[in-house]
């Protein structure tokens, strides 16, 4: 075995571990980042297509301040590291009738838009609900997203201080009920309803105050050029020049504990990391199943990681596009959300589901090249099927493309298995999360209250990612190594605060025999 001394080392190179690895790099520590795949980013993942590299996970930006306060930490510019593209039309939506709806960054453009659609007294409904959403969003972003422990007790008294919040929240109804309340045109209700799979819920059970997530899109939307995996490369090579290190291809098989505290990490290869803290940036789900070894099986309770949450079949692909003009975001819509839903909670692919389609070589109203181009397609799914990956991919193609070209949007050629990702192959991917892709299920008003904090039961071991406080998404997962970095600092003595500009690290990629068994969507 191989003696490394490591004072920090991060498990998983998702957003959430380079965040917190970047900001403690940055303070002054030596920093070991072990990443198990071939690349870093961690759901931020691409695959390869005809056209260049294609995302298969998040594919634009929000809530940038989060983004620019990381590089910040470390005294840099975001802007400097990546090229950010805003986006004027936010989402364009279409329905089976025909009818479709464009939302902007302009909110008088947005409401312009919605009176044209569903008539006046709509527009006036969406202007309401925009206003709580964003009462919503800013009463309790610093006191839950930027909180490292979230105090219900004291989120209690806050509400109760203030009844147009309380008003604005709805606590006794879900966020579907909510919508049939505000909304006349169902079409409307199934537009802002689609809000709770952004966290990996169903409308009919999450509570209306994740209306806010409309608030968070409506501050804007950016693309990076590149797609998104550059975000993650870029924090990667910040971390490098400042002296720390990040392993890619290199498994961890489990903690070692020596003299009651952490020890070192060991890899599948047999290399051993000193450390005496760790942060762990994978599903915590996968501690407490002890796919990290049975010591770090009490680091958080069933309840913080149970039930999960939904899935998704993705579809990455290069193909030329034909039919409807398309924008980077485009939403095509199922005629029955109701049944779609019901299927997810039954554990089955829907028969009509909602297609996310990103044109990621797209901006606002850009025209149709004469050449193929890169997409990215999710349909919502379900955690880990047991159904055989043959029928899986012909019925997700099947109920993802036929749908696509009833309502006027054809691909040629349309792509073959080598491009789907299954909520299977979702788990095989990210150990332990059994394929779903936001950690714990949002269902319930105190679902948000319940996900593991940065801190574990373990001392020395610490959790950063979207299936910790504060939850999925790319800025939440980012906020969350913020925490992880900010916890770290306060328990443990530093001799040295200052960022460090001589020593350099870099990035290896470690060895062939670690290397993960690739899926199908990223072995072509």
């Amino acid at each position: 075995m191989t003696g490394k001394e490591a004072q920090i080392v991060v498990i998983g190179a998702g957003i959430g571990g380079l965040a917190t690895a970047l900001r403690l790099t940055a303070a002054g520590h030596k920093v070991i980042v072990l990443e198990q795949h071939g690349q870093v980013g961690g759901k931020i993942r691409t695959v390869p297509s005809a056209a260049g590299p294609v995302d298969a996970g998040p594919t634009v930006m929000t809530m940038r301040p989060v983004f620019e306060d990381l590089f910040a930490a470390a005294g840099q510019n975001l802007s400097d590291h990546v090229t950010l593209t805003p986006q004027m039309t936010l989402a364009r939506h279409h329905w089976s009738d025909g009818s479709s709806l464009d939302l902007f960054a302009d909110p008088d453009r947005s409401q312009s838009a919605v009176a044209a659609l569903s008539g006046s007294k709509d527009a006036a409904a969406f202007a309401r609900f925009s206003a709580q959403a964003k009462q919503l969003f800013d009463a309790f972003e610093a006191p839950m997203m930027h909180a490292a422990q979230p105090d219900q007790a004291a989120l209690t008294m806050q509400v109760l201080r203030n009844p147009r919040l309380l008003h604005a929240m709805s606590p006794l109804q879900s966020l579907a009920k909510h919508l049939s309340h505000s909304f006349a045109d169902p079409r409307l209700r199934q537009l802002f309803g689609r809000y709770a799979t952004y966290v990996g819920g169903s409308p009919y059970e999450t509570p209306a105050l994740l209306k806010l997530i409309w608030q968070a899109e409506a501050m804007g939307v950016w693309t990076v050029k590149g797609g998104m995996h550059k975000l993650a490369t870029a924090i990667a090579d910040l971390i490098a020049q400042l002296g720390g290190e990040v392993h890619l291809n290199t498994a961890c098989k489990r903690v070692e504990f020596q003299g009651g505290g952490i020890s070192s990490v060991i890899t599948e290869d047999g290399q051993r990391f000193a450390t005496n803290t760790v942060v762990y940036n994978g599903d915590p789900r996968a501690l407490a199943k002890g796919l990290m070894g049975a010591s770090l099986q009490a680091a958080t309770h069933t309840d913080a990681t149970e039930p999960r949450s939904l899935s998704a079949y993705v579809w990455s692909f290069a193909a030329k596009a034909s039919g409807k003009p398309l924008v980077h975001h485009n939403v095509f819509f199922g005629d029955d959300p109701n049944e779609e839903f019901s299927a997810l909670k039954a554990g089955q692919m829907p028969k009509d589901p909602t297609l996310y389609v990103c044109a990621q070589d797209r901006g606002d109203d850009a025209a149709t090249p004469d050449h193929p181009e890169r997409f990215e397609i999710i349909v919502n799914g379900p955690p880990a099927l047991q159904s055989p990956p043959d029928q899986e991919f012909d019925l997700c193609h099947q109920r993802t493309f036929r749908r696509l070209s009833a309502m006027g949007l054809h691909f040629d050629p349309e792509p073959q298995s080598s491009a789907l990702t299954t909520p299977a192959m979702f788990d095989h991917l990210f150990p332990g999360s059994a394929g779903s892709l936001y950690g714990r299920s949002p269902h319930g008003l105190t679902a948000s209250l319940k996900r593991p904090t940065t801190r574990t039961k373990i001392p020395g071991l610490y959790l950063a990612g979207g299936g910790a406080h504060p939850g999925a998404g790319i800025p939440m997962a980012t906020l969350s190594g913020k925490h992880a970095a900010e916890a770290i600092l306060q328990d443990r003595t530093s001799t040295s605060m200052s960022p460090k500009t001589a020593t350099r690290g870099g990035m290896s990629m470690g060895s062939a025999t670690t290397a993960p068994v690739q899926s199908r969507s990223s072995a072509s």
